[in-house]
């Protein structure tokens, strides 16, 4: 009996992780539109990464090779941005916790959750315009 009573737990517990990992993964969905973009031009995207953050190309190649994608490169330096923090360091707490999501990322930075710089990261990227237009951002026609 015992031991269904931990299986059970145990099923419970995963679902609500699983579930926790759906809806934060949901939160940054412009990331597949910006990787995309990213990778049909990757060396307009590494002077894009270097214009926007002011950095030499040395940095971005640094980070492109540590990360696993394009858009996670962005994160990690407009993480360090928002955070003030050097981007090695956002770049180690990336390879140890990039497995929990951008929010507990960015939390662990110091970025509360609901403040205007956390809905900045959950709304896009600044690189990329529109990259995560959903239908609810579109103004009505005919109204105004």
């Amino acid at each position: 009996m015992k031991t269904k009573k931990v299986t059970l737990s145990l099923l419970v517990m995963f679902a609500f992780v699983l579930s926790a990992s759906v809806v934060a993964a949901g939160d940054f969905d412009w990331t597949k539109d910006f990787n995309i973009k990213a990778e049909a031009d990757r060396d307009g995207f590494r002077a894009q990464l270097s214009t926007r953050f002011k950095i030499g190309n040395a940095e971005v190649k640094v980070v492109l090779g540590n990360v696993d994608s394009p858009a996670d490169a962005y994160m990690v330096f407009r993480l360090g941005e928002m955070s003030s923090k050097p981007v090695d360091f956002v770049l180690s707490k990336y390879r140890t916790e990039k497995n929990k999501g951008w929010g507990v990322l960015a939390k662990s930075l110091g970025i509360k959750p609901g403040s205007k710089d956390f809905h900045a990261l959950k709304a896009g990227s600044d690189i990329y315009a529109n990259t995560n237009k959903s239908k609810g951002d579109k103004k009505k026609k005919g109204k105004g």
